[in-house]
Order: C-alpha cells, then structure tokens, then sequence
C-alpha cells in the first residue's frame, strides 16, 4: 500500500491542475511586461541624462552673464544719476566739454 501511495502522491505532483498552469502563465507574462517596462524607464533615463547635464551647463552660462549684466546695468545707472543730477551740472558740463566758466582760466605749464 504504501507503493501504491507513493505512486499516486507522484501522479498528483507531476500532473498541474489547469488552474496552476493559469497562473503561472500570468505570472510570467506580468514578469515579461514588467521587465520590458523597465528597461524602456532605464534607457529613457540614460538617454536624458547626457540632456541634463547640457541644460545645466546652458544655465551656469546664462547665470554669468547675467551677473556680468547687472553689473554693466548697475554701472549705466550710476552714469546716468551722476549725468542728471542736478546739483553736479556744473561738474558734468567741465567733465564732458573743453568749455570753461566765465570765471575760470585757462593754465598752460610750460617746461
């Protein structure tokens, strides 16, 4: 009897029910699809990266020269209130002509 056991318990190991196979199916193709899925995220995200790294050099450059940028604005406002400000008109007019006031004269240095 206990061959006869044996022999049966192997039938029944060795024989999948429909069901098992069913699902082992399933399994195997969301394993598939889900392996394929990665390696599409994977290759998208290798593909981006060398991307990235170009946007980000393209935005160190526009963030030194915007610097640079402020700085020359900053400059051209100074320029700009000196130039028009009103209590150093007269300091403006001897900067920018070879004309003097009535009251001053001309010094030549001679050697």
């Amino acid at each position: 009897m206990s061959r006869q056991r044996r022999s049966s318990r192997r039938q029944t190991i060795t024989t999948t029910h429909p069901e098992h196979q069913w699902v082992a199916t399933e399994i195997t193709i969301k394993l598939v699809i889900n392996g394929i899925l990665s390696a599409v995220a994977l290759f998208s995200l290798f593909k981006l990266i060398p991307y990235q790294w170009s946007q980000q050099a393209q935005l160190k450059e526009i963030r030194v020269e915007i610097e640079e940028t402020e700085k020359r604005v900053s400059q051209l406002r100074n320029d700009f209130r000196h130039n028009f400000d009103p209590y150093k008109i007269d300091k403006v007019m001897e900067e920018q002509s070879p004309r003097l006031q009535p009251t001053q004269r001309r010094i030549f240095w001679l050697n």
